[in-house]
């Protein structure tokens, strides 16, 4: 049976000592104006910056390079992580005037769920164990579009300084080796964990 297709960015699943990861996260500004949309199982890195409060800023994360998170809500208030405007959406639209706030699960030790990019080559038991990286996708009102990187998109190695480390395909019935595939990963470069990430196996 073929993988579905529902990529969500990363989820977080489990702790990397095998215990169900309890909901935690960290509340972080996002900037009036900030020209992208952003939204829950985006990554993003530490703006170098922070609001009026100082609570520190966060923009989108790249493709490869240190990871700070991953968004799981949103919203435009600091004490109420949804935006009471308008219920309807839960991403945070590109250039909104207002300031927002993410709440960002930014545990290093946090193992998250992507699925992997449907393109060319796909990413086989040989590659558990290596690092690799990311394909950026828009969300799709609701969730983010990022997802894994297939073998031809950029194949997975052992250079320590690839953002996301492959600890195996996420164990269900509907889930195998090849397109849509969803892994599980551990942040590698994280800007609260090890400086430039560990070399893969």
């Amino acid at each position: 049976m073929a993988n579905s297709n529902r990529p969500a960015g990363l989820v977080p699943v489990k702790n990397l000592n095998g215990a169900v990861w309890n909901g935690q996260a960290n509340v972080y500004s996002i900037a009036a104006s900030y020209g992208t949309a952003l939204a829950v199982g985006d990554p993003v890195i530490s703006s170098g910056t922070s609001d009026a409060n100082g609570i520190q800023g966060i923009v989108i994360a790249g493709a490869t390079g240190a990871i700070r998170g991953v968004i799981v809500g949103l919203g435009i208030a600091e004490g109420g992580i949804f935006n009471p405007n308008n219920l309807n959406i839960i991403y945070r639209p590109a250039n909104d005037p207002a300031e927002w706030f993410a709440l960002v699960v930014d545990d290093p030790n946090v193992i998250f769920e992507i699925q992997e990019h449907a393109n060319g080559t796909q990413l086989a038991a040989a590659q558990c164990g290596k690092n690799q990286v990311m394909v950026s996708g828009a969300n799709n009102g609701y969730v983010s579009g990022w997802q894994l990187a297939s073998m031809t998109d950029a194949p997975a190695a052992t250079t320590a300084t690839l953002p996301l480390r492959l600890l195996g395909l996420s164990r269900r019935a509907d889930n195998a080796f090849g397109a849509n595939a969803k892994w599980l990963v551990q942040i590698n470069v994280h800007e609260l964990g090890h400086g430039t990430g560990a070399s893969g196996v």
